[in-house]
């Protein structure tokens, strides 16, 4: 070699095999989505980042698990919906039927304890929250804002007996 270096992949087989491990998440899921379920003591955790793109969980889950949150599919799980780019799925938490729509991408880490078969995954960048540490003074003379906010909504989980 003339010192050239490394040649710059530009298949991006990185991308390639992620996606392809990936539907391998897809391929199980649509097997437990059939009639007879999951075969065997097969059973899956998946382990997914709650605020990536396309993530869709309630917003008391979101607020519990704000970074990640691992989900059991074994005995109790409805509506299994496996999609191309994402999967649907009814789990129970705390008693109460919850709906997720976890796009494929926002999983970090698959695992069948059943037969020790782990998939990791590199986690999806992450937009950035922006937080405004100082917020703007506004003097009597500039608040145009009217001083009722409108409807407050209010969750009654705070209120609940546990």
């Amino acid at each position: 070699m003339t010192g050239e270096g490394f040649p710059t992949d530009e298949m991006r087989y990185d991308v390639l095999t992620q996606a392809a491990l990936r539907g391998v998440i897809r391929a199980a899921l649509e097997r437990a989505a059939t009639p007879d379920g999951l075969p065997g003591a097969h059973h899956f955790y998946i382990t997914f980042k709650t605020r990536a793109e396309g993530v869709s969980i309630p917003a008391d889950l979101s607020a519990k698990y704000p970074d990640e949150i691992t989900v059991v599919i074994q005995h109790q799980y409805w509506d299994l919906m496996p999609e191309a780019e994402r999967f649907t799925v009814v789990l129970q938490f705390g008693g109460q039927p919850k709906k997720l729509v976890v796009p494929y991408v926002a999983v970090t880490r698959f695992y069948d304890p059943s037969v020790q078969f782990v998939l990791q995954f590199e986690p999806p960048q992450m937009a950035p929250v922006e937080v405004d540490d100082e917020p703007e003074a506004i003097g009597p003379e500039d608040d145009d804002t009217p001083t009722d906010d409108g409807p407050k909504v209010v969750s009654l989980d705070q209120f609940r007996k546990k």
